[in-house]
């Protein structure tokens, strides 16, 4: 049986007792219903892992003392920053679960033109809530000790206005580059180890937005002659990238 990998954001040191904040002892103790003496797999963001015993497991508190610490490194040396057009329904969370999956270091989801969702402010901080635990929980199941920052939702033009020393791509059906052909587009020789990728909506951008775009210096890319839905377009473009610059493959 796999030994179960927990995120618990809080100091873990060898020999320590420690108390399980809620979501973890939760998932440990309602949904595994794991017995005291069972084996987890901490994790805290900070790098590497910790193989614990569980030492005591209520419905009031879940306590496990750390027996090991494990230098696993499973990160990928290209970091990547998801520029996501917000959609409707479950597609977002969608989005985000597999784009953790394939190794994404940060997503900002983006209100555009054409995104079609529309959120007061107390419903926007609990979805931006629900999307980190969704990230938590994609990098519990894939064995990553990081977990990605989904960051608040903002404007597309604020995004674009972020300084940014990445390369910056975004798609387009009749671009001249592609991804196998973005590192001979570049001028230096550097290996490329951080992109800043822009997908749209359901919607797609409008013309004054895909202008903004390219005064924000990003370089247009097609990914072939189908016309992809924007999450199939976002993960097809990350597991591309990976493959072409990360470790897939």
């Amino acid at each position: 049986m796999r030994i179960p990998h927990i995120y618990q954001p809080s100091p873990l040191t060898l020999g320590d007792d420690v108390l399980l904040n809620d979501d973890a002892a939760g998932h440990i103790g309602r949904v595994l219903r794991m017995k005291p003496s069972q084996q987890v797999s901490l994790f805290n963001g900070e790098g590497g892992e910790y193989l614990c015993e569980l030492s005591a497991v209520s419905k009031k508190e879940v306590r496990a003392t750390i027996l090991e610490y494990i230098d696993k490194q499973v990160e990928s040396p290209l970091c990547v920053h998801l520029g996501q057009g917000i959609s409707r329904g479950d597609k977002m969370e969608f989005t985000i679960q597999k784009a953790v999956e394939l190794g994404v270091t940060e997503i900002t989801p983006l209100f555009s033109e054409r995104c079609g969702v529309k959120l007061n402010v107390e419903r926007l901080h609990k979805k931006h809530q629900q999307w980190q635990k969704i990230a938590v929980a994609a990098a519990e199941q894939s064995g990553r000790n990081f977990v990605p920052t989904i960051h608040a939702p903002i404007k597309l033009e604020h995004w674009l206005e972020q300084p940014s020393d990445e390369i910056k791509i975004t798609l387009h059906p009749r671009a001249q580059y592609s991804i196998k052909t973005l590192a001979q587009s570049q001028t230096s020789n550097d290996a490329i180890s951080e992109i800043r990728f822009l997908v749209g909506p359901e919607g797609g951008f409008t013309d004054e937005e895909i202008a903004q775009t390219k005064q924000a210096e990003f370089i247009d890319i097609k990914l072939g002659p189908r016309v992809l839905r924007t999450e199939t377009a976002a993960l097809t473009v990350l597991s591309a990238l990976q493959l072409q610059f990360g470790d897939l493959g």
